[in-house]
């Protein structure tokens, strides 16, 4: 029977393992198998892949990856791959016809606004909010970085109303944001949707927190989610939390709306008569929050006798 490498340098005494070891090695794009018996012999080779992975460690938020052929800013946005073949196409549209998409087919809104990474806020991207309301207290969205066909997924928020938000725990509330000003300032639109309709959902929106995890930083030039997810942060009326002007001038060519006009069509939404100040918590602590991915040691009890 073989068994796989685990993690980690050889323990000294091999008499605790298998006599049989399957190495896998990365070699390029392809991996070499190994099948050996030489203890000496596999934990050299166990080394040199050691070495190997260590030169593309996935960082995390707070941190530019290592140089690697899925990070390279500048070059093609798209993910690595061949393009999708005639067959393929075939075979999606088959399974869109038979298959039940309802978690999709909730989605109900489509928001364009703005988010600012929690860790860097000089670093701000447009995001593309795809809304279904599970209930009036609670939303979910899953996050685009764009609203053509070839969007990339980067992320999920989840919006709360200030009555769950408040039954939270202080720490718990630390990681969440509010919406009022990005709604009050018209950053929040939805495109397309004449906004005299659009307003009695800003109305209810205005009193939200939300929490969004960012999982593909394509801002530094990801082609493919790499690292830990990254907690953003909404825009606020200090310094550090103004959307840079260059982002909003694309946004309002690109659907032919005003945001100054839009704040001055909200003027009337009215604001909470109260923000709780655990949200958006690095405007009275100057801190934000990154995530670093640890080893840790597995549960190794099995489910079954």
């Amino acid at each position: 029977m073989q068994h796989a490498v685990p993690r980690g340098r050889l323990p000294k005494h091999p008499r605790t393992f298998p006599s049989t070891y399957l190495v896998l090695l990365p070699l390029n794009s392809s991996y070499l198998a190994v099948i050996t018996r030489d203890t000496r012999r596999l934990d050299c080779i166990f080394e040199i892949r050691s070495k190997t992975q260590r030169r593309f460690e996935m960082a995390s938020s707070d941190k530019t990856p290592t140089p690697n052929p899925a990070s390279r800013p500048g070059d093609q946005p798209t993910p690595p791959g061949k393009p999708m073949t005639m067959g393929q196409h075939i075979l999606d549209k088959g399974a869109e016809m038979m298959q039940s998409l309802k978690p999709v087919n909730q989605m109900s809104q489509h928001v364009c606004t703005f988010a600012l990474y929690s860790h860097d806020m000089t670093r701000q991207i447009e995001t593309h909010h795809y809304v279904t309301r599970l209930n009036q207290d609670f939303l979910q969205c899953a996050v685009y970085d764009s609203d053509d066909s070839h969007g990339r997924l980067i992320g999920v928020e989840y919006i709360v109303s200030d009555k769950i938000f408040e039954s939270l725990p202080p720490d718990e509330q630390k990681l969440w944001h509010s919406h009022a000003y990005e709604i009050k300032a018209g950053l929040w639109v939805n495109p397309r949707i004449p906004e005299m309709i659009g307003q009695p959902e800003l109305q209810n929106l205005a009193k939200t927190y939300g929490k969004f995890w960012c999982t593909w930083q394509v801002d530094r030039g990801d082609r493919l989610p790499l690292g830990a997810p990254a907690l953003m942060m909404s825009p606020q009326p200090v310094n550090l939390g103004m959307v840079k002007p260059e982002l909003l001038e694309t946004r309002d060519a690109k659907y032919n709306i005003s945001t100054d006009a839009l704040k001055t069509s909200r003027v009337e939404i009215a604001e909470p008569e109260w923000i709780n100040p655990q949200a958006d918590y690095w405007k009275l602590h100057g801190k934000g929050f990154a995530v670093d991915v640890k080893q840790t040691e597995m549960k190794k009890i099995t489910p079954f006798p």
